[in-house]
């Protein structure tokens, strides 16, 4: 008896379990580019300024080789790459400039906030940059889509 009650315990956990939706690690739609041939994410997590820059060059590259309606470029900025995003980055400009020509720039809300834990103050960020939630879920999901991923 003792154990039917707990095999009967246990089947109801598990039940129960699969009933709830997960919470998925990501849950931002697609870029809505229907055309695109092509699917690049660059992965930024570096606050290098050369390789800031060089992300930026490899995108703006990337406009001008291909017509930007069958490209998708997505970057995902993390951790240290998320200085590109601040409001008062350098680069401002020409972030601003590639996300009028259709790149999208994510940043790590992950980040953010554990910023926000070590500093006392939340960091301002470019307007136009798509939070994300994990930076690194992101990246996954869009390879999961059928981006390739580089890492300039």
């Amino acid at each position: 008896m003792m154990r039917s009650q707990h095999l009967s315990a246990m089947l109801l956990a598990v039940l129960v379990w699969a009933a709830i939706p997960q919470a998925s690690a990501q849950q931002l739609p697609l870029q809505d580019k229907p055309f695109a041939e092509h699917k690049v994410v660059l992965q930024l997590s570096d606050g290098d300024a050369r390789k800031q820059a060089l992300v930026l060059s490899v995108a703006n590259n990337l406009l001008k080789a291909y017509d930007p309606d069958k490209i998708a470029i997505e970057v995902v900025a993390f951790g240290p790459g998320i200085d590109l995003l601040l409001s008062g980055s350098e680069r401002r400009k020409q972030v601003e400039s590639l996300i009028a020509q259709g790149v999208r720039f994510d940043i790590c809300l992950n980040t953010v906030d554990t910023l926000e834990r070590e500093t006392g103050k939340r960091p301002e960020f470019i307007q136009a940059a798509t939070p994300v939630q994990v930076g690194v879920g992101q990246i996954l999901f869009l390879a999961e889509n059928g981006y390739t991923v580089v890492r300039p």
